[in-house]
C-alpha cells in the first residue's frame, strides 16, 4: 500500500472527472479483451476495418490540413510571436534543443520498421515497375509516412501547449486549445471529454508501440539465442521491461528518463554509424539525396493521394496482402494505420517538444519540429533500408522472404546478418528496442499522468506507476487479442476521434493568433494563471470544472 501522504498528495492532484472515467474505460477494455480474447479480436478487426474503408478519407484530410496550417505559421507574421511572455529567452540552446528533437524523431518505431517497410513496398506495395524503380518507390512511401505529415501532427499539438501554457498560462493539457472557441468552459464537459480522448490516444498509441518493440525483442532471442518466440514469450518480456519502466518511473525523469534517453539516442547512433561504415557507403550517401529529392518532388502528390484513379487490383490482397496479412487494401494497411498511429502519439510527444520549447518563436517551433526530426528519421530509413535493398537487388542477401513469411520483426535481424559482427549488432538492437520500450513507457505514463492530473507539472508517482502499468497490460491484451493487426486497430481506433480534437485544435490556434496579431487576445486576464506552481488548476478553476 503507498504511503498516506503519497496516496493524499495523488488524491490532491488527480482530476476528479478525466482521471476516474479514463482509467475505468482502459480497465474496462483490459478485462474485456483478457477474458474474451477471441470476441476482441473480431471487434477490433471489425472495427478496423470499417473506419480505414469509411473514414480513411478523413485521415488523409487531416493531415493534409495540418501540413498545410504548419506552412501558414512558419511563413505567417505569427511566427515572430514567441511562446511565452515578449522577453522570454529559451530554457535551451539551438544545439541542446535541436539534440532534443533528434531523440523526439528516435524511437521503437524506427527500428521496428527501418528494415521491414522499405522491403515490403519493395516486395508488396501498390506499384508494378522494374526492381530498381520498385526500390525508388518503396523508399518514397516510408519518407512518406515518415516525414513532414507524421511531424505536423506532433507540431500542432505541441505549439498550441506550448502557446496556450507558456504565453497564457492556461493549463499544460489538450483543453487548453478550445479556449478561444469556449472560453472558461474548457474546465466543463467538452474540456474533460478532450483530454480524455488525449489519454485514450495516448494509452493506445504507445501500447501499439509497445507490442512492436517485444515482438521484435522476441525475434530477436530467437534469432541470436533460440529463445522461442510467441505470444506467451512476449507477454512476459512485457512484464519483465514494465517492471523496469517502473523502476524508471520511481527512480524520477531526470535521473531516469533523461540517463535512458542519453544512453539509448547514443547506441542507436553507434549502430546506424556502423551499418553506414560496414554497408554500401557511398550508394548510401547518394541515395540520401536521391531519396530527398523525389520527396520534395512528389510530397503534395502522395500527401493528396487517396488511390481513387489506381487499379483496384494494385490496392488490394490479391497483389498485396499487407503486413498483417488481411484483406483489406494497401491504402488502408499503410497510409491510414501510420496517420491514425501519429495522430494517437500527439499528445506524447506534443507534451514533450512543448516543455523544451520555452522561449522560441512560433517560427522557430515549426521549423525546428517538422525538420529536425523528419531529417534524422530519413537518415535511419535510408542507412537500414538502402542496405537491405542493396542487399536484396544485387542478390547478395534475401531480405524479403524471411520478412513476407517470418514477419516484419525479424527484417531488421535479417539485414544485420548479412553484415560483419552480426550477433553484436542483433544485440545492441535488441538492447537499443528494450530502452526505447522502457523510455517511452516511462514518458508516456508521466504525459498521461500530467493530463489526468489537469496539467501539473509536477504529477504523483504514484500514479505514474498506475499508467506504466496499465500500458503494459494494454499491450499485452492486444497482443493476445490477435497481434499486430490488434495493435493497428487499437491505434486506428483511437486515433479517429483525436483527428477531429487537432483540426479544433488548428482553429482555436489560428483565433488565438490572428486576435493577437490585430492587438486583442482572446484569453481574459481572470482566466490567465489557472494553474499554480505545480501545474494544477487553481481553486476556481477547478469549481468550474462542473
Amino acid at each position: 500500500m503507498l504511503p498516506m501522504s503519497t496516496l493524499e498528495r495523488a488524491k490532491e492532484h488527480v482530476h476528479p472527472v478525466v482521471f476516474p472515467v479514463s482509467a475505468g474505460v482502459i480497465l474496462l477494455f483490459v478485462l474485456y479483451g483478457a477474458i474474451f480474447s477471441d470476441n476482441a479480436e473480431v471487434v477490433l478487426g471489425a472495427t478496423r476495418d470499417w473506419i480505414t474503408a469509411n473514414l480513411g478519407f478523413f485521415m488523409i484530410f487531416t493531415i493534409a490540413v495540418l501540413v498545410v496550417f504548419c506552412l501558414w505559421l512558419a511563413i505567417g507574421k505569427s511566427g515572430d510571436i514567441r511562446l511565452g511572455p515578449d522577453d522570454a529567452v529559451p530554457d535551451f540552446s539551438y544545439l541542446t534543443w535541436f539534440a532534443m528533437l533528434f531523440s523526439a524523431g528516435m524511437g521503437i518505431g524506427l527500428v521496428f520498421w527501418g528494415v521491414a517497410e522499405p522491403i515490403m513496398h519493395f516486395a508488396e506495395g501498390p506499384q508494378l515497375e522494374a526492381a530498381e524503380q520498385t526500390a525508388r518507390e518503396a523508399m518514397l512511401l516510408t519518407y512518406h509516412h515518415w516525414g513532414l505529415g507524421a511531424w505536423s501532427v506532433y507540431a500542432v499539438l505541441g505549439l498550441s501547449l506550448a502557446y496556450f501554457g507558456f504565453r497564457h498560462n492556461l493549463p499544460m493539457t489538450v483543453r487548453s486549445a478550445l479556449y478561444p472557441l469556449i472560453g472558461n468552459k474548457i474546465h466543463g464537459f467538452w474540456g474533460n471529454v478532450v483530454d480524455i480522448l488525449a489519454i485514450f490516444g495516448t494509452m493506445f498509441g504507445i501500447a501499439t508501440s509497445l507490442g512492436l518493440g517485444v515482438s521484435q525483442i522476441s525475434a530477436g532471442l530467437e534469432r541470436v539465442f533460440d529463445i522461442p518466440g510467441g505470444v506467451p514469450t512476449q507477454i512476459a518480456l512485457i512484464a519483465i521491461i514494465t517492471l523496469a519502466a517502473t523502476i524508471s518511473v520511481v527512480t524520477g525523469i531526470d535521473k531516469g528518463i533523461r540517463r535512458l534517453s542519453e544512453l539509448n539516442i547514443t547506441l542507436a547512433g553507434l549502430l546506424m554509424l556502423f551499418v553506414i561504415i560496414t554497408g554500401p557507403t557511398l550508394l548510401l550517401l547518394t541515395a540520401y539525396f536521391d531519396n530527398l529529392g523525389a520527396y520534395i518532388t512528389n510530397f503534395f502528390s502522395v500527401l493528396f493521394a487517396g488511390g481513387t484513379y489506381e487499379d483496384p487490383a494494385l490496392w488490394t490482397a490479391e497483389t498485396a496482402q499487407g503486413w498483417y496479412g488481411s484483406a483489406e487494401g494497401w491504402l488502408a494497411d499503410w497510409t491510414i494505420f501510420y496517420w491514425a498511429w501519429w495522430i494517437s502519439w500527439a499528445p506524447f510527444v506534443g507534451m514533450f517538444i512543448a516543455r523544451i520549447s520555452r522561449g522560441r518563436t512560433i517560427r522557430e517551433f515549426i521549423l525546428g519540429v517538422l525538420l529536425v526530426p523528419t531529417a534524422v528519421s530519413f537518415l535511419w530509413f535510408t542507412v537500414m533500408g538502402n542496405t537491405a535493398l542493396n542487399l536484396q537487388l544485387t542478390g547478395a542477401a534475401d531480405i524479403v522472404t524471411p520478412t513476407l513469411e517470418q514477419g516484419a520483426d525479424v527484417s531488421m535481424f535479417v539485414m544485420l546478418e548479412n553484415l560483419p559482427a552480426a550477433t553484436l549488432t542483433s544485440i545492441m538492437t535488441i538492447i537499443v528496442v528494450t530502452l526505447f520500450f522502457v523510455t517511452s513507457s516511462d514518458s508516456g505514463s508521466f504525459v498521461i499522468d500530467m493530463i489526468a492530473s489537469g496539467g501539473s507539472m509536477d504529477p504523483p508517482k504514484g500514479l505514474r506507476i498506475f499508467w506504466a502499468t496499465s500500458e503494459g497490460v494494454v499491450a499485452a491484451v492486444l497482443l493476445a487479442a490477435g497481434g499486430l493487426g490488434a495493435l493497428q486497430a487499437g491505434a486506428i481506433a483511437t486515433g479517429f476521434p483525436f483527428a477531429v480534437v487537432l483540426l479544433v485544435t488548428c482553429v482555436g490556434v489560428a483565433k488565438a493568433l490572428t486576435a493577437e496579431g490585430r492587438g486583442r487576445t482572446v484569453v481574459r486576464s481572470q482566466d490567465m494563471m489557472v494553474q499554480d506552481h505545480s501545474g494544477g488548476m487553481s481553486d476556481d478553476a477547478k469549481a468550474s470544472d462542473n
